[in-house]
């Protein structure tokens, strides 16, 4: 069974569980919805409640891989509640509380049901509190690829990586894009290694052999942009202030030498981000970059990227425009992929334009030549192994220059600044992008939306 059916089957086992427990022993409300409907990966997610704040307490052991976590999520019921769920896959739950009292839990796949002893009333703000343990294991994608908690070589390196499921593997929650919350993260681990985290660094001790280290991210983070990398890593952390935003970057001392360039080219490559998109959306940048082959891919995590080794510039640019693109935007589902990777890919065909001299058109023409961005259309992949097929970067991309040349190069900027300005820390949905571009163009684009971002097949060249 692949990773969706397997989804998919928890869901209406839990769905079977909840059914007649809508009005147990008095309780008022009813149970949240497993899932939140999303149209590839339904049974991710959780309908009910809405997150505000994940506080997570770790604590890990590279020589056995085990993890020790609590996690502390203060949520807002959005209606009467009797029980709700969680997102949580593998792992032993230890205990479980809401508001202190202890909660009845049942778990089925990857849901984790909590009934309260009290029902929870709408707009009540409530904190439960998750003790769990176990060896998390990595999460295997409908397209074959491995997220979740990533120890490569067994050693005592190990990242957590998130997109679109693997969050759950390492920490219980609300895990779909729509519901993104505020985070604070302590993770110990042996003297000698560093714990890296989204956000800005609160700190260190060390006692006993161990050290904590405390990150705080306070603008809103959808829990697929979490993460967590563990290792031997050369940090250096650069104060904001006069125009600049504080940074801290990572680097594996394996790849030091090899990153020095990369790094150097981060606060010119920030400095034309700004000037293309808008203000900086977080309060740090920066990146990690880890061994060649830690991961088989690079990720937008927040305001610090995943780089498995170094990576060329244009792959740089590319993550960190996600940080505008994704990360402060985020889709409202993951059908809506290509305002994230391909307003991403866009970026860099703008910076190796600005750059390198290479014009967009060409770029353009590229990857229209490219067989490949012509499977289907970017806003319909057919199944959730097609989100980060190459329709969805190439022919996005396309779909945003076809824009630009409709409307005209000045036009065009106001959408791209304010579009991200607009739904600054929100999620959008394809159906909020196509209506923003043509009420700020002035002028209906449907024959730009129904050739290039819904349409079958490759059109003719103009």
């Amino acid at each position: 069974m692949n990773h969706r059916s397997s989804l998919a089957a928890a869901t209406a086992f839990a769905l079977l569980v909840l059914g007649g427990c809508a009005a147990d022993g008095g309780v008022r409300g009813r149970p949240g919805a497993v899932g939140v409907g999303d149209p590839y990966f339904p049974g991710l997610g959780n309908g009910g409640y809405d997150v505000q704040h994940y506080g997570l307490t770790l604590d890990y052991t590279p020589a056995t891989g085990r993890l020790t976590g609590t996690a502390e999520i203060t949520a807002r019921a959005t209606r009467d509640l009797s029980a709700f769920n969680l997102d949580l896959a593998g792992m032993t739950v230890d205990s479980v509380t809401v508001d202190g009292a202890p909660a009845t839990t049942r778990r089925a796949g990857t849901e984790l049901t909590l009934r309260p002893r009290t029902g929870l009333g709408r707009d009540d703000v409530f904190r439960t509190v998750v003790r769990y343990s176990g060896t998390p294991r990595p999460v295997t994608d409908p397209d074959a690829s491995e997220e979740g908690w990533l120890r490569p070589g067994g050693g005592e390196r190990a990242v957590a990586l998130g997109e679109p499921a693997g969050s759950m593997a390492w920490f219980p929650g609300n895990h779909h894009p729509s519901d993104k919350a505020a985070y604070d993260v302590r993770i110990t681990v042996p003297a000698g290694l560093k714990a890296v985290s989204n956000g800005e660094p609160r700190g260190s001790r060390t006692r006993g052999g161990r050290t904590t280290f405390v990150w705080h991210c306070a603008e809103p983070m959808a829990s697929y942009l979490a993460t967590v990398a563990i290792g031997p890593y050369d940090t250096e952390e650069t104060p904001g202030g006069e125009g600049h935003t504080a940074s801290y970057t990572a680097v594996d001392p394996s790849v030091a030498g090899d990153s020095a360039e990369l790094l150097a080219a981060l606060p010119g490559i920030m400095t034309w981000a700004e000037k293309t998109f808008g203000p900086y959306p977080f309060s740090s940048t920066g990146v990690i970059i880890g061994r060649r082959n830690d991961s088989g891919y690079a990720l937008e995590t927040q305001t610090r990227p995943f780089l498995p080794g170094p990576v060329d510039a244009g792959t740089l640019v590319h993550e960190l425009a996600h940080q505008w693109f994704g990360n402060s935007v985020t889709p409202a589902s993951w059908q809506d992929m290509w305002l994230s990777e391909g307003f991403a890919q866009y970026a860099e065909w703008l910076w190796q334009a600005d750059t390198r001299g290479v014009p967009v058109r060409r770029s353009f023409d590229e990857a229209y030549g490219d067989d490949r961005n012509w499977a289907f259309p970017p806003a319909e992949p057919p199944t959730a192994a097609d989100i980060s097929r190459p329709p969805v970067y190439g022919r996005g991309a396309m779909v945003l220059h076809r824009v630009r040349e409709t409307v005209g190069d000045g036009t065009f900027r106001r959408i791209l600044r304010g579009w991200a300005r607009t739904h600054r820390h929100g999620n959008a949905s394809t159906g909020d992008f196509t209506a923003y571009a043509e009420q700020e163009a002035g002028c209906d684009l449907g024959g730009v939306w129904d050739t290039w971002l819904y349409g079958d097949g490759r059109p003719a060249r103009d």
